[in-house]
């Protein structure tokens, strides 16, 4: 039995209609306490072969992360990059925002194995980090986690995101 899953899951694997995604578009934005992080990323982002939209801000001036946070998740939404990056103090106020623009899954990721699940099983296509809760060595490997990451294509996962479009479609119009 678990000889036929595996193969099963190998082919299925193989055969599923998302292509490994190389070479994309990234946009990257925070706000003043994400700027710092945001700067050290950009070289290792584009490193990894991709190119980077940064959309702010330029320094550690005070700034409003929802602005920061619609900048990069509109460019999403409009299919100009492919994936998102937002950093704040925390995190949670950039998810929230960026969450609230439709087409767009903003999911907080300070560690390796929820950067990548969450591009593989639910098709997040935008990242938030808390520049004061993670430091750049954990940034940079959950930036390259889920970067390198794609959408699996299961049926159980393509079923689950339906659910989500639906939710966000009787919600956010």
């Amino acid at each position: 039995m678990k000889a036929k899953r595996a193969r099963f899951l190998i082919l299925s694997f193989s055969l599923h209609p998302f292509p490994k995604i190389t070479n994309m578009k990234i946009a990257i934005g925070g706000d003043h306490a994400g700027f710092p992080l945001k700067t050290e990323l950009i070289p290792v982002i584009e490193s990894l072969g991709h190119e980077v939209v940064d959309c702010g801000t330029d320094s550690t001036a005070p700034v409003d992360y929802p602005d920061y946070s619609r900048a990069v998740g509109e460019l999403v939404r409009d299919g100009i990059v492919e994936r998102g990056i937002i950093i704040c103090g925390s995190g949670a106020g950039a998810t929230i925002a960026a969450n609230k623009i439709k087409g767009v899954r903003a999911s907080l990721a300070h560690d390796h194995y929820s950067a990548h699940q969450g591009v593989e099983h639910d098709d997040v296509n935008v990242l938030t980090m808390g520049s004061r809760v993670i430091g750049t060595a954990i940034a940079t490997e959950v930036t390259k986690a889920f970067l390198a990451a794609n959408f699996s294509g299961e049926e159980r996962h393509i079923r689950r995101l339906e659910k989500v479009l639906e939710i966000e479609k009787e919600n956010l119009g």
